[in-house]
């Protein structure tokens, strides 16, 4: 399936292939064929911006209303790295980006940074090619379990075993990948959060970061049941 079928499929309307083809061209794939594309950095631009005011919008209309700082919080999460290239991957997008040889051998086709750039430059082609209204309709599609799964409350383990690791003192709290494993698409990671050199907790998860709270949430845990 084309990126146009999967977009006809969806009931997304887009005029210009050119332009949206453009959104899945990276610098590599220029390098090698410098004549008769662009490639994407200048889409991503946009899309950024795109992506951006999408988040906020949806945000602001949480019922209850989020703080300021709660909004900033989850925004960043939602249009992250290592988000959009979670969203690229769940809709097979990256499969459709066009690489230099060196970089498709060296695993760009699923790397965080080249799929979220991609991501933001498809959302930046469709607006450019039709209108604001399309675009809501694709990112509401795309990301629409994204944003139901930022209305949950988020416990923030992270900033809790920082609070209390540093409420007397000056110690460093460092989280080690110890382990990664499974195929690219659907990968787990083990990490173990270490306070002054020694592990206090270890987690897994399907990203760095999941796992990091998974690791935190432990080391919590582990600290409450000493204090008993």
């Amino acid at each position: 399936m084309s990126i146009f079928e999967f977009l006809k499929r969806s009931g997304i309307v887009f005029h210009d292939k050119k332009l949206i083809s453009q959104a899945f061209v990276h610098t590599s794939y220029m390098n090698e064929h410098p004549h008769g594309l662009h490639d994407n950095e200048r889409l991503e631009f946009m899309g950024d911006a795109v992506l951006q005011l999408y988040s906020s919008t949806k945000l602001f209309a949480f019922d209850p209303p989020l703080s300021e700082g709660e909004m900033s919080t989850r925004r960043s999460n939602l249009v992250c790295e290592e988000a959009l290239a979670k969203v690229g991957r769940e809709f097979h997008l990256n499969d459709y980006l066009l690489l230099g040889t060196g970089e498709e051998k060296n695993g760009g086709r699923n790397k965080d940074s080249i799929i979220a750039d991609m991501f933001e430059a498809f959302i930046g082609a469709v607006y450019i090619d039709t209108d604001i209204q399309n675009v809501w309709k694709l990112l509401d599609l795309l990301m629409d379990r994204h944003i139901k799964e930022a209305t949950v409350s988020i416990v923030d383990y992270k900033t809790r075993l920082q609070e209390y690791v540093q409420s007397d003192s000056a110690r460093t709290i460092v989280y080690e990948t110890l382990h990664s494993s499974g195929p690219s698409n659907n990968p787990v990671f083990e990490v173990a959060v270490k306070v002054d050199g020694l592990v206090y907790g270890v987690g897994k998860g399907s990203s760095k970061k999941e796992a990091q709270k998974n690791a935190a949430k432990d080391a919590l845990a582990k600290v409450a049941s000493i204090q008993q």
